[in-house]
């Protein structure tokens, strides 16, 4: 899940912060989408009104793409990362984050075939809180 600044991302970059006017905090794949990573409180301004931001840029780039918040707080961080799963409940308890899911079907999709969402969730929330041992969905 490695992210590599080429020359295709980086104009992508520039695009983005072209056409919403919000300079990004990061860019990765997450869940095989393009995402973008915006300050706290520039969310809104990202997507645009009734999303024509995110619009146009799918369309320019011809791929579905996630804008996400940073958040300081990890428990909000996660919660934005893995939007629009809702989190009933989340705990934490010597750097082991615990998550549970409203059914089956979210916790599924939470975890991933492999556990390969969840392994992915852990590497960009262990970039701004490296004090994450592991994420667990119960």
């Amino acid at each position: 899940m490695s992210m590599k600044y080429d020359g295709e991302l980086l104009e992508q970059i520039k695009v983005f912060e072209n056409i919403t006017k919000v300079p990004l905090k990061e860019s990765f794949y997450f869940k095989d989408k393009l995402t973008f990573m915006v300050e706290s409180g520039k969310m809104w301004k990202a997507l645009g009104k009734n999303k024509t931001n995110l619009l146009r840029l799918e369309k320019l780039f011809n791929k579905q793409i996630r804008i996400i918040e940073f958040n300081d707080e990890m428990h909000k961080f996660i919660a934005n990362l893995i939007a629009p799963l809702k989190i009933v409940s989340m705990t934490e308890e010597d750097g082991v984050v615990t998550l549970k899911g409203p059914d089956t079907k979210t916790k599924g999709l939470m975890i991933g075939s492999k556990a390969k969402n969840l392994r992915e969730t852990e590497v960009v929330v262990k970039k701004h809180f490296p004090d994450l041992k592991e994420i667990k969905v119960i």
